[in-house]
């Protein structure tokens, strides 16, 4: 049986600097999704032509930035990884290797062989946050995914996580004897 070997990893994207070739509609759902998440993402998307939706959404986020223009290696400068969604394979192909020479992370939309990373499936309540991936296999398995977990969780959940914040703030001992602190008040959410 296959084994999905993605390690997760929640980055703080409004930290890093991401590129977005493509003013598509491909463009505009990676946006979408990027911005969904993470609403102060920094993120420079570029492209010749960009659609009027996604014009739109970029103008509602401050650290977006939209370069009217084709992709030039130079782009790829100060940046931590990379996006590329055009309906050109030539210049999506070419995002990729100068990415992987320039060692950044790169996503070519729909193309998992040139993908370093996925953007999965994201559950978002409050604090809590649950990435869902299905290793590029099935994209609707993990919007299904989703959706169950977003019924099922209840929306109370961030006040249960802040509480179990602070009164691990008050928690003596070392950290050991924290952790099990935390594990036996935790244990009721096991059943």
């Amino acid at each position: 049986m296959e084994k999905n070997e993605l390690y997760p990893v929640f980055l703080k994207v409004h930290k890093l600097k991401v590129l977005l070739v493509g003013g598509g509609n491909v463009g505009l759902e990676k946006l979408s999704f990027l911005l969904k998440s993470s609403p102060n993402a920094v993120v420079e998307v570029v492209a010749p032509r960009f659609l009027p939706e996604l014009e739109a959404l970029a103008a509602k986020h401050p650290f977006v930035k939209l370069t009217p223009k084709k992709f030039n290696r130079w782009m790829l400068r100060k940046r931590h990884m990379v996006i590329a969604c055009t309906d050109d394979w030539k210049v999506n192909k070419r995002v990729y290797d100068l990415s992987r020479k320039r060692f950044l992370i790169c996503n070519i939309a729909d193309t998992p062989d040139l993908c370093d990373y996925y953007l999965g499936g994201i559950v978002t309540k409050g604090n809590v946050k649950i990435a869902i991936s299905t290793n590029g296999k099935s994209p609707t398995t993990a919007k299904r995914l989703r959706e169950l977990f977003e019924e099922i969780i209840p929306e109370d959940i961030n006040k249960m996580v802040e509480n179990l914040n602070e009164y691990r703030k008050t928690l003596k001992g070392n950290f050991e004897q924290k952790v099990q602190r935390m594990n036996e008040i935790t244990e009721t959410l096991k059943k």
